[in-house]
């Protein structure tokens, strides 16, 4: 198969809504919830209802929730652009608007990923419609998603968990939470299993919201686990455990569903970044600063110079991030391809932003302009769904067939 690096046509209907919703509607009211931090954008509310419009009438595809679903081989040559290419490339516009709204949009969490990699026919029914964040990381645990404390232990029809999850984006204002525990501590990995706990459950509390240095309009929860019980049927994945694999449908699947979530977040880190090179060429230009495409870097100013640079690193990340996602449509194994784009886009995201504040000195510093937002809101793509650090050592054993064992 041959990835084409134009725009499919399909899509850029879709595309050009989303960025004139981007700027129509999220980046006026951008500077107005940064502020107003932990309050709820009810304007969202109108644009999820017409999102989930849209979704049923066939009309839309792809809005950031989509699966990696491999169980079905694709092998007739044909290639596809689906709702994985659409979602990166509608999220990359949104968050040209804003990260923090685009995070905080109903229906719309890192959960329904999970959900929809994982869950089998049933589950996906019953749960759709419903808004899902994800529900990982703990204290002490930190990006070693094997050494969850969290525990899950099956009481007649019911699991009882027990444990606290922290950094959980959505995690007051979703519908349920795709909460990752283990059946035996003792068996590692292997062990590893997600539950949706729909809200409101018995013994589920949210402990805290956190205050944050960036994407402010999002709520970022710690929840405790205290004897809460969920029906065995909201396990997602098979409950056998093999103490011989890395966890077939239990750990590997859930992890599967980082192959879709990462690409969505370097989408998110180039949407911001680009907002910010838009926006740092246009006051280069008022400035009098000339940027010639025609002509090399270094025959132009030095801002010039600089500017070409990030828009060239800017793109390579873009290249990736689209690899990525069409690698999930075409059912082709993405999980290298996945990390490769999210290191590249996380570390640019935040080199980009932060030069563009550079570039235009105080009026990147103050709030006059919504530079310094965008250089706050960058960091944490560099950071959530795995950190840079993670992202290069998964590289790295990918590249040299290393196991987590050998190579930590």
């Amino acid at each position: 198969m041959v990835i084409q690096l134009d725009d499919p046509r399909r899509f850029r209907t879709l595309v050009g809504q989303a960025h004139q919703v981007a700027m129509n509607m999220l980046r006026p009211i951008s500077r107005k919830y940064d502020l107003a931090e932990h309050e709820y954008p009810k304007e969202l509310d109108m644009l999820a209802a017409m999102i989930d419009g849209l979704a049923r009438s066939g009309a839309s595809e792809g809005a950031g929730a989509a699966g990696v679903r491999r169980e079905d081989s694709l092998d007739d040559g044909a290639n596809r652009n689906g709702a994985n290419l659409a979602s990166v490339m509608s999220i990359q516009e949104m968050c040209w608007g804003d990260v923090g709204l685009l995070l905080s949009m109903p229906r719309q969490g890192l959960g329904n990923s999970a959900i929809a990699s994982v869950a089998d026919d049933e589950q996906l029914e019953r749960f759709d419609g419903m808004w899902a964040a994800m529900a990982i990381t703990e204290p002490g645990t930190g990006s070693d998603s094997a050494n969850i404390a969290t525990t899950a232990v099956l009481d007649g029809d019911e699991y009882v968990l027990n444990g606290e999850k922290i950094f959980v984006t959505s995690g007051e204002r979703a519908d349920a939470v795709v909460v990752w525990a283990t059946l035996d501590r003792d068996l590692g990995r292997a062990a590893i299993r997600s539950f949706v706990v729909p809200k409101g459950t018995p013994g589920m509390r949210v402990e805290r919201l956190e205050r944050k240095l960036g994407i402010r309009a999002s709520d970022t929860a710690t929840i405790i686990f205290d004897d809460c019980r969920v029906p065995k049927e909201n396990l997602l994945g098979s409950p056998e455990v093999d103490p011989g694999s890395s966890g077939g449908q239990g750990f590997a699947g859930a992890m599967a569903t980082f192959d879709n979530t990462r690409p969505l977040v370097a989408s998110m880190a180039v949407g911001c970044a680009a907002a910010a090179l838009d926006l740092t060429r246009e006051l280069l230009e008022r400035a009098g600063v000339e940027i010639d495409y025609d002509r090399p870097a270094y025959a132009q100013p030095a801002a010039a110079a600089k500017l070409l640079q990030l828009e060239s690193d800017l793109e390579g990340a873009r290249l990736l991030m689209l690899q990525a996602a069409w690698m999930a449509d075409n059912r082709k194994p993405n999980s290298l391809e996945a990390s490769m784009a999210k290191a590249k886009a996380g570390r640019v995201g935040s080199d980009v932003t932060l030069s563009c504040v550079e570039l235009c000195g105080a009026v990147g510093y103050s709030e006059t302009e919504l530079l310094e937002k965008w250089a706050r809101d960058s960091k944490i793509l560099d950071i959530f769904e795995g950190t840079q650090q993670i992202q290069q050592l998964i590289v790295a054993r990918r590249v040299l067939g290393l196991s987590s064992t050998d190579l930590r």
